[in-house]
């Protein structure tokens, strides 16, 4: 019995120190901006062709850039939601960056709807985590 104790001691001890290893890689910081990565936030928030994961470059509570990761959208219509959706959260502050109401680009609405979602996800992690 006493060696079962110690095994079930030793198991639990490896366990802890296995999940203190843990890197959460949602939200980092590099060079003084923080750096959030939608995509286990936004793992259900599907385009027209799947999930549209983003990084979201924020440095002194406003957002520097947004960015898009590996997606399967199509190339052509998600091009023109980068132009004219990337850019619209760009030098505002947190705050005024989630009560932005950002229209959708005709033709690409589920994409832009999904980049919409990704960002206020990843604004809204950024507020609770940083």
């Amino acid at each position: 019995m006493n060696n079962k104790i110690k095994l079930f001691s030793i198991v639990a001890l490896a366990l802890c120190i296995q999940s203190a290893g843990v890197k959460d890689d949602t939200l980092t910081k590099e060079d003084g901006m923080y750096i959030v990565n939608t995509t286990t936030l936004g793992k259900n928030v599907e385009g027209y062709n799947g999930p549209t994961p983003l990084k979201i470059y924020i440095k002194k509570n406003k957002v520097v850039k947004i960015e898009a990761l590996k997606n399967q959208e199509t190339p052509k219509y998600y091009a023109r939601v980068k132009k004219a959706l990337f850019d619209k959260w760009n030098n505002l502050k947190v705050s005024e960056a989630q009560k932005l109401k950002v229209d959708g680009v005709t033709g690409a609405t589920y994409s832009s709807e999904a980049v919409i979602k990704n960002v206020q996800l990843g604004l809204e992690y950024y507020k609770k985590n940083k």
